[in-house]
């Protein structure tokens, strides 16, 4: 048994196919009267959902550190292996040497 009808579904997916949005998502969801995780699993079961992208307080897209280690080995032209442990430094200093060796 569904918890959404089929005319449900279809009124989900039109109206946030039109504003794919958090805002639209909580307004459905007090429309439906469900919480916003159920409509968020309704609309990603059916395929629609776009996840919205995370940004850093700088606007920047987010970076491990275990990726700027990558970053790091790759323009020494060394194999990441040989500083294992490094990612266990503070970020800003890791960004920092990735910049210096730019």
């Amino acid at each position: 048994m569904s918890n959404y009808t089929k005319e449900q579904t279809e009124t989900l997916i039109d109206r946030y196919k039109r504003n794919p949005n958090r805002d639209t998502v909580i307004l459905l969801a007090r429309e439906f009267e469900k919480s916003t995780k159920s409509i968020i699993g309704k609309l990603a079961r059916e395929g629609v959902y776009q996840r919205q992208s995370y940004k850093t307080k700088t606007g920047e897209d987010p970076v491990t550190k275990e990726e700027l280690v990558i970053q790091i080995a790759e323009k020494l032209e060394i194999e990441s292996r040989f500083v294992a442990g490094l990612e266990k430094s503070p970020k800003a200093a890791l960004k920092y040497l990735l910049d210096s060796i730019n």
